[in-house]
């Protein structure tokens, strides 16, 4: 029997450790030997894997695209042989989850404990970014995330819808005013957010149609979280999703605001995950977890 199992886990070691002298450290062998392993395995496939210099290591094109279905195959069967065997015991393993700052900080942190005592054999690794990520790449388990869905490779699970709303703190409309109108608007410090997908207009239904109308200020935030505590601060008015602001509304922190020129737009949250994954006991515990325990503010 060829070791072709073995060298694929060494190219793996050498892509994700950046190195030769990294991989060889991971996998308790001498440089030589890793040298070796990913010479043969290019043999086998006749192909470059990776460009090497003293000084640099870089995959090619074909080497990025190797990494990513083995690494996915590998974990595949790293979860079957974790199941082999384990009938009864329940769940468990390293569960590897990326969420919004948002649906983290409102939906997801205030359950997780739940979930960590109901499979205490689950280990969580809970990443928190409003940047769109790569499963593979980001070695994702589960990734929530709101608005379009733009990844058709992956499974979605839909968990919930929220409206849309604009909203300001008590303190911010005494100082400033209370808007009657969209056209008020261009005298208060609207708070936007930095990230590449935001937009420069906001969404109002006037006169029996949707005009999408252009705010200005001078803050932005990276994330929803960031902005939601800027306007509960007294920075501005923001627009946000009623999940995310409902319990600071119900505590008087932030009131709503035009409420009669709403949109009714809103936005669509989702679990993703790869499909080969779903199998997974830990992502189906995680999954069905979900549907029971998160609450989301429609």
């Amino acid at each position: 029997m060829d070791n072709r199992f073995g060298d694929i886990e060494t190219f793996l070691a050498v892509a994700n450790g950046g190195s030769l002298a990294a991989a060889a450290k991971a996998l308790r062998l001498t440089p030589s030997a890793v040298s070796r392993s990913i010479a043969r395995l290019e043999q086998r496939l006749g192909i470059t894997l990776m460009r090497r210099t003293t000084r640099s290591l870089a995959l090619t094109t074909e080497g990025q695209v190797y990494r990513e279905r083995m690494s996915v195959l590998l974990a595949d069967m790293a979860s079957v042989e974790a199941g082999l065997g384990q009938e009864g015991q329940g769940p468990r393993g390293l569960l590897r989850i990326n969420a919004s700052p948002s649906i983290g900080a409102m939906g997801l942190l205030p359950i997780l404990p739940r979930f960590a005592e109901r499979y205490p054999a689950i280990v969580i690794d809970l990443t928190l970014s409003d940047a769109i990520v790569d499963l593979v790449e980001e070695r994702a388990d589960v990734a929530i995330r709101i608005g379009p869905l733009r990844d058709t490779r992956l499974r979605a699970k839909k968990l919930g819808h929220s409206r849309m709303l604009l909203v300001a703190s008590p303190d911010y409309l005494a100082r400033r005013g209370t808007p009657q109108t969209p056209d008020d608007l261009d005298r208060h410090d609207c708070l936007r957010f930095s990230f590449r997908r935001s937009i420069d207009t906001w969404p109002f239904r006037i006169a029996g149609r949707i005009v999408h109308r252009p705010v200005h200020g001078s803050f932005f935030g990276n994330s929803g979280e960031v902005v939601r505590q800027m306007a509960v601060a007294g920075g501005g008015i923001a627009r946000h999703g009623h999940f995310h602001v409902a319990p600071d509304i119900a505590a008087g922190r932030l009131v709503e605001v035009l409420p009669g020129y709403s949109s009714g737009d809103g936005e669509d949250i989702h679990a993703l995950y790869a499909p080969e994954d779903r199998a997974a006991a830990r992502i189906r515990a995680f999954l069905d977890f979900l549907d029971t325990e998160l609450v989301i503010a429609p």
